[in-house]
């Protein structure tokens, strides 16, 4: 059904048709009716699925990558279309309206993007109180969706564009403290393309400062969030082996690997191939299954790895898993190939 759709919506510009669907599907979903048929179609309940990872526990591996919801409006919405688990934002401190549009690009014969969105977001109060909004109308409604009363969500969390590199560990904190206790884990994003300089904290001396912050502040509440870094495919090995020593020195969770990828290499599409700004979709998938191996093996499966990148068939999933991830993300795979997507990997899986 999706692949007859999608053919109109990408007729339109990418961020416009985005909006267009997801409040298509608040309002689809507003109703009992609308949610109870949205379970029906795409989710499947097995016990078979569930994963313990990193102290929590998943109704199945399936999850959606930050970005797609970046402001926790879709939660619920996620949850019925088969998403064990929902990763809000990136959130930044402030609301910033990120860079000029357009900002997102449709390379229709790789079946990937191109964004540069820079981190629009309303800010991490708007973001923390509608979590919290949607955790208390979850458990209100418990007995009609057990699915979403138990979605695990995870606060994705950057700095703003206008805050220096030597300032940044304050935003992230800042963050962290807001969303501690509305989110299930956290995950620290210095691998974005699209905020100037932020891929230069990914270097091993401000990483390892600002890792070890946050675990330090982590540590000091009743209750500690597993917090995950995630990182650039662009990374050479020397970087992936930093990467290996500072999350076992720091003591934080794991790693999400991938973000999006300033290269080019390979790209067929003539059109928009050289706009500035991060890629997903297709041509990520090999790269970003190389990371997850290379870390898997190198660290001796030290800790959890959520693998993202180039997700487009229960195959790429799987490869995933067989590489070293514990979980899987989907982004532009989603929209390419609907949600349809979400049940065929979970099917797979049993």
């Amino acid at each position: 059904m999706y692949k007859l759709v999608r053919p109109l919506f990408f007729q339109f510009d990418p961020e416009k048709i985005h909006h267009f669907v997801t409040k298509s599907l608040k309002r689809f979903n507003r109703f009992q009716i609308g949610s109870k048929i949205s379970r029906a179609v795409f989710t499947i309940e097995n016990p078979i699925l569930a994963r313990e990872v990193f102290g929590l526990k998943f109704k199945n591996p399936v999850g959606l990558a930050a970005g797609f919801d970046k402001n926790g409006e879709l939660m619920g919405e996620m949850a019925n279309l088969g998403f064990g688990f929902v990763e809000v934002g990136t959130v930044t401190p402030l609301p910033q309206p990120g860079n000029p549009k357009p900002r997102m690009f449709r390379l229709k014969e790789d079946e990937a993007l191109i964004n540069r969105m820079g981190f629009n977001n309303l800010g991490v109060d708007v973001v923390a109180e509608r979590i919290r909004r949607y955790r208390q109308h979850a458990l209100r409604t418990s007995h009609l969706s057990p699915l979403t009363s138990h979605l695990i969500i995870g606060g994705n969390i950057g700095k703003n564009k206008n805050t220096p590199n030597e300032d940044a560990v304050s935003d992230y904190i800042k963050c962290f403290d807001r969303l501690f206790d509305v989110v299930d884990y956290f995950v620290v994003n210095v691998s974005s393309p699209n905020t100037p300089g932020l891929r230069a904290l990914q270097e091993k001396g401000p990483l390892k400062e600002l890792l070890q912050t946050l675990q330090q502040r982590n540590q000091k509440n009743d209750s500690s969030r597993p917090i995950l870094l995630k990182i650039a495919p662009d990374l050479t090995n020397e970087q992936l082996n930093d990467i290996i020593e500072i999350v076992k020195e720091s003591g934080i969770a794991g790693v999400i690997a991938t973000n999006t990828t300033i290269s080019r290499e390979g790209l067929i599409s003539a059109k928009n191939k050289n706009e500035i700004g991060g890629l997903s979709g297709k041509p990520l998938t090999k790269r970003s299954t190389e990371v997850i191996r290379y870390l898997s093996e190198k660290s001796g499966k030290a800790f959890p790895i959520i693998g993202v990148g180039g997700i487009h068939s229960s195959k790429d999933a799987l490869e995933k898993l067989e590489a070293g991830a514990s979980l899987v993300q989907l982004y532009t795979g989603f929209i390419y190939e609907g949600p349809g997507l979400i049940k065929r990997i979970n099917q797979s899986l049993l």
